[in-house]
Parts: structure tokens; C-alpha cells; sequence
């Protein structure tokens, strides 16, 4: 793309705009008979079932721009919906993209917001299919809905568990939730004096979850490879509480998780001890780790590959629903567990 900062969106138009940001796009999917251009894309899968997820990001509510890079911004768009497409078992195909903008903002703000939504696009060999440009009056909008495919028999629900399961988990929780603590300390340090740069070093990691989650496209590959089809399964968008309460409930199940199993990684467990938190309070109610969470069968555990560098970890089981949901902890105390992570409606 032409950088030009000079150059505002409005001397552009709606449809000037959507013709510079689009018109180096090319088509990945033969599912894709027509993208951007026209009316309606046209998309086609034959004998399978597509699945269609959106996502809303609000600026002020779901992303701050003080601390938020804005190609990482358009990067985490996109991989917050195929994460959601990844946790029904399928491929993601097709997004579009809508965004409200404030007609102040340069053309160099959009390219950058495009280009991180394309490397998020051609990572998962996915086509941007359409989408639509507004003016804003209450900041950036930006609204993602993707579009995958699979086979009937393939998709997984939310409501399949069942009792004896194995609960797991596709990697470690509460890093983005630490992360999100760093960048939120480090604005309010230097919210008097902008001269100063923030001092992030040593929390790469962490910071790298909240910044630019990755959706887990390698888990999916892996288990259709090695045969093996989750009973359940959810992504970890609002906490490892709230989304197992999920799957109980759409199960009607009950089920143990075990505070010595959850994985945590050593970077969380530093950043929670430096705010005095409880580095298991920032895995079950933190969110946006972007795992799945699933369920197996006790035989299809036995299929699981012990030469993969996956790291897929057990962290407790589905029981009969009236023995309840609960976190057994270190201490082999039993929790209630509570739905405390991200409420999309509530107070922020």
C-alpha cells in the first residue's frame, strides 16, 4: 500500500477507500467465486456446512489505542473470529471487515489497521470477501464476521460432554490478562508525562498474548490427525470459568478442575505475584488467552501422540450434573466455580 499521511479519508470517499485498501487482494479459497466489488460476495461449499461467527471491538471498551499498535490491532481482530470458527471443529474460509472511523483519521492509520488484518488473513490462508466504512463520532469501530466450512458429521458443539470426560486445555491461561495489567499500569505511570517511554522489557511474553493472540489453528490440524473429535468445545475469549460453565451448562453436566493442573506460565506467575494476585484468579477469570478449551472421550485420550511439541494439558473432568461445578484446589478444597471473567454488557 502508498503510504501518503498527509492524505485524509475523506478525499478518498467510502468506495475510493475500500478500492486502495482492497485492491491487492487476492484469492485464496475456491469457495470463493466473488469477493470484494460487488453488491454481495458470492461464496459456495457444495456438500458442506458453513459456520459464521462476529465479533464487535469498540475503542474504549475492547482495545485502548494509547498502548495498542494498530497493526497488531487489525492482527487480533481477525484471530479473535477464527478462533471461534477453530472451536467448532472448522476451517475458516472468509471474513469480512466493517469499520467506523473518524474522518480525521489519516490513510496511513487504515493501511497500517489493513495490513495487520491481511497478515492475519494470509497466515490462515483466509480471503477478505467485503465488509463496509463508516464515519464514527465515538471512536474506532471495528466489526469482523468470518465464515468457515466442515463436514456434518465434523462440528463440534458446546453441548456434547459428557460424564468421564477429560477436560483440556490447548495452552497456558492468564498471561493476556497479565498482560493487559502491564500496559494498563504503564499508561497510568505515564499519563502526566509523555516524554517518557514506558519500560516494557522482561514482559514479551505476556505482553505478546494480550497484543497478538494467535488462534489455534495447529490443535485442529493435530487432532483431526490424530483422530480424535472433542465431545465439547470452547474458545477461551472470557476466562477458563466462564467457558467451562458453558459447555456444563449446554451439557447439562457437572465437573471437576483441579487448580494444580491448570497450566500457568512462569512470566504470568511473576506478573501476578508483582500486583499481588493470585496467578489461578488470573487463569479462571482473566480471558482473551484465545486456547481451546474441549473435551475428550477416556479412549481418545489414549490417541494422542506423545511425539507432538503441542502442549495440550488435562486439567480435570466432567461429572453428573448434580455433583456441581467445582475447583479442587491446591489445598484438595472444592470452589464453586463463579462466571467472573469479561461480561461484554456490563460496566467497564
Amino acid at each position: 500500500m502508498t503510504k501518503n499521511k498527509e492524505q485524509n479519508l475523506e478525499s478518498l470517499g467510502e468506495f475510493g477507500l475500500i478500492e486502495h485498501l482492497t485492491s491487492q487482494i487476492e484469492i485464496k479459497n475456491e469457495s470463493t467465486l466473488k469477493g470484494v466489488g460487488d453488491d454481495a460476495a458470492v461464496i459456495d461449499y457444495q456438500n458442506k456446512q458453513a459456520v459464521v461467527t462476529t465479533d464487535l471491538l469498540l475503542q474504549g471498551i475492547h482495545f485502548d489505542l494509547v498502548y495498542t499498535p494498530i497493526k497488531h490491532l487489525g492482527y487480533k481482530a481477525v484471530m479473535v473470529n477464527l478462533s471461534d470458527v477453530y472451536a467448532m471443529n472448522a476451517t475458516p474460509k472468509q471474513i469480512t471487515v466493517s469499520i467506523g472511523v473518524s474522518s480525521r483519521i489519516s490513510l496511513s492509520f487504515i493501511e497500517e489497521l489493513y495490513e495487520g488484518i491481511k497478515v492475519a488473513c494470509d497466515k490462515h490462508n483466509v480471503d477478505l470477501i467485503g465488509g463496509d466504512t463508516s464515519t464514527s463520532l465515538t471512536g474506532l469501530t471495528i466489526s469482523i464476521t468470518a465464515i468457515g466450512e466442515a463436514n456434518k458429521e465434523d462440528i463440534v458443539y458446546r453441548k456434547g460432554a459428557k460424564p468421564n470426560d477429560l477436560i483440556c486445555v490447548s495452552g497456558d491461561l492468564g498471561a493476556a490478562y497479565m498482560g493487559l495489567q502491564v500496559l494498563e499500569r504503564e499508561k497510568r505511570v505515564h499519563a502526566d508525562n509523555n516524554s517518557v517511554q514506558p519500560d516494557l522489557s522482561g514482559y514479551d511474553y505476556i505482553l505478546e498474548r494480550q497484543l497478538k493472540p494467535e488462534a489455534r489453528k495447529d490443535v485442529i490440524e493435530y487432532l483431526k490427525a490424530a483422530g480424535v473429535k472433542p465431545t465439547s468445545m470452547i474458545d477461551i475469549s472470557d476466562g477458563l470459568s466462564s467457558e467451562i460453565l458453558h459447555i456444563c451448562k449446554q451439557s447439562n453436566t457437572g465437573c471437576r478442575i483441579y487448580e494444580n493442573k491448570i497450566p500457568i506460565d512462569h512470566a504470568t506467575s511473576l506478573m501476578a505475584e508483582e500486583i499481588n494476585m493470585n496467578p489461578t484468579v488470573a487463569a479462571l477469570n482473566g480471558g482473551e488467552d484465545y486456547e481451546l478449551l474441549f473435551t475428550i472421550s477416556m479412549e481418545d485420550y489414549e490417541k494422542f501422540s506423545k511425539e507432538t511439541d503441542l502442549k495440550i494439558y488435562t486439567i480435570g473432568h466432567i461429572t453428573e450434573e448434580s455433583k456441581g461445578k467445582y475447583l479442587v484446589t491446591n489445598g484438595d478444597q472444592e470452589v464453586e466455580l463463579q462466571a467472573q471473567g469479561w461480561n461484554a454488557i456490563g460496566k467497564h
